[in-house]
Formats: structure tokens, C-alpha cells, sequence
């Protein structure tokens, strides 16, 4: 036995491992820290305000939520469009409108009836045709402004006289106006016999007048 002193060697043991319990406290610590480092970017996107006691809450511009079609009614394209009709029919017609309301009252037709005088129905002619002659005011001569000829009239006649019924192409029916009728025994009118009958002249009149009344009063 030599004089050494032998010193005895330890046996090689396996490192020590966590336990379960040890890697899930790990495992929580590092998903809190992730939190803490993500949570705080993403509520930045939101701007919330603090709640104040008593503020009451504005409904919400649904104009800008739901914005309207383009130069619809909301929009400002619509409300121009809508200004300018409004404009429009507030102006005064123009004077194509206006001469062409002009042109329809002066060659508007002249209304009225023709009755036959009680006194003179015994004398009527058989089968005569009644004329209604419009003329200028004041000519006793040249052809008539305006003639209706109604064959076997019934009286009382209403009659309608106007532009349509002019006997000269291109003569207005306009101006101041005699009117008369003459019930005609031979329907000449170039003749006059002595049971012909007529009115008495009605004058001044003017295109568009009505309820003119006409009497055969008056004989041969």
C-alpha cells in the first residue's frame, strides 16, 4: 500500500430537468409580456373619449354613412337643379309664349245663336239655307270676312264662326267685326227674294266673343 492518499471520484449524474410545473410558469410570463407589447398598438386605432357626466349624445351624420346618388335630391347637383326649375317658373312667359297667347285670342271664333222672331215663323221659307256673314266693321260692300251657309236649319242655331271659315286665303279673322244671319229662300246669296229673312246687324264684336244673339226679325 503505496503513501497516496486516494480521494474517491463521484459518479458522472444527468443535468437536473424543470419539472412541468416550472414550464408553464415560464409559458405564462412570456404570453403576458407578448400582450403587454401588442394590446397597446391596437387600441390606438380606435379614439374613444373619455365619458363626461350629462353630455348627451349628437345622432350620428348618416348623410356621410350613407352618402346619396350622385345629383340626386340632397346632393348639391340636386338642390341646382332644383333652384333652376324653381327659377324658371318664376320667370315671365317669353314673347314667343305670349304672341302665341295673342295669336289665340285674336283668331279665336265668335259663339252665339239664331232664333227665328214668334211673329215670323209662319213666314219662313221652305227649305231654305241660312247664312251667318261676318264682315269687317263698317263695309257694306265686297266679299264677306267670314260666311257659315247651314242648309234646313232648326232654331234656335248655335253657331261658331271664326278663322276656318274666311274666304279669301291669308285674311286674318281679327279686328272689330259685324256680324248678321239671312235665312235664304233660293240659298243664292247674291240674291234677295221677298220672303228672305234676316237680323239686324250686331257690331262692334271681336274674335273670341260668345253668347252673341241673332233674331230673324226683319223680312224681304
Amino acid at each position: 500500500m503505496s503513501g497516496r492518499a486516494t480521494v474517491p471520484r463521484m459518479p458522472n449524474l444527468p443535468p437536473k430537468r424543470l419539472d412541468s410545473v416550472s414550464r408553464d410558469v415560464v409559458g405564462s410570463v412570456v404570453t403576458t409580456l407578448l400582450l403587454l407589447l401588442v394590446l397597446p398598438g391596437v387600441g390606438c386605432d380606435r379614439n374613444i373619449e373619455p365619458y363626461r357626466a350629462g353630455e348627451e349624445s349628437s345622432p350620428p351624420d348618416l348623410a356621410r354613412i350613407f352618402p346619396g346618388p350622385s345629383g340626386g335630391i340632397g346632393s348639391a347637383e340636386g338642390a341646382n337643379a332644383e333652384s333652376g326649375q324653381a327659377d324658371r317658373a318664376a320667370l315671365p312667359p317669353s314673347r314667343a309664349e305670349s304672341s302665341a297667347v295673342s295669336a289665340v285670342e285674336v283668331t279665336a271664333p265668335i259663339e252665339g245663336q239664331v232664333e227665328l222672331a214668334g211673329e215670323l215663323a209662319r213666314a219662313r221659307p221652305e227649305g231654305g239655307v241660312l247664312f251667318v256673314i261676318a264682315r269687317p266693321r263698317g263695309a257694306l260692300q265686297g266679299p264677306p270676312l267670314a260666311v257659315l251657309r247651314i242648309p234646313s236649319p232648326v232654331f234656335p242655331l248655335e253657331f261658331s264662326i271664326g278663322p276656318d271659315d274666311v274666304m279669301i286665303p291669308n285674311v286674318r279673322f281679327e279686328g272689330a267685326i259685324s256680324l248678321s244671319a239671312r235665312l235664304d229662300a233660293d240659298g243664292n246669296a247674291m240674291t234677295r227674294g221677298a220672303s228672305d229673312l234676316s237680323s239686324p246687324v250686331a257690331e262692334p264684336l271681336s274674335p273670341g266673343a260668345r253668347g252673341v244673339r241673332l233674331v230673324l226679325s226683319e223680312q224681304g
